[in-house]
């Protein structure tokens, strides 16, 4: 299961450096899985749920379990949450995170860098 939570923390590592360096790339990609809303969407959620719940069932052997399951259940309703506000309500936050800019863009993948770091770190047994 560890081995899950670090591909988990590396997939989070890999999207806030591309966020980072070309944020428009990952602008791109979100637009691209809203134009096909069929089983592409839910194939997204889908994995954001099973990211997240490899969080939760591995945080009782973390180094701060409840954090790790805070982050899982948060990776979780990122897979839900678009399935119930529907495509429409989808493109509109899309373009609102455009109009405000890379800079905006730029501190989510910030925030996902620094989430997988984190990951990474508890998930790691302690060194003696």
């Amino acid at each position: 299961m560890r081995v899950a939570a670090l591909i988990v923390a590396l997939f989070a590592i890999i999207i806030g450096v591309v966020g980072i360096v070309a944020p428009d790339s990952l602008t791109m990609a979100r637009q691209h899985l809203l134009d096909r809303p069929g089983v592409v969407l839910y194939v997204a959620g889908a994995i954001r749920v099973a990211m997240g719940l490899v969080l939760i069932v591995f945080a009782p052997r973390s180094r701060t379990p409840r954090i790790l399951r805070v982050l899982g259940v948060i990776m979780a309703l990122q897979g839900i949450v678009p399935q119930f506000i529907g495509i429409d309500r989808e493109r509109m936050i899309l373009d609102q995170e455009v109009m405000l800019g890379n800079a905006a863009l730029r501190a989510g993948a910030v925030v996902a860098l620094v989430s997988g770091c984190f990951i990474a770190f508890v998930v790691t047994p302690r060194r003696v």
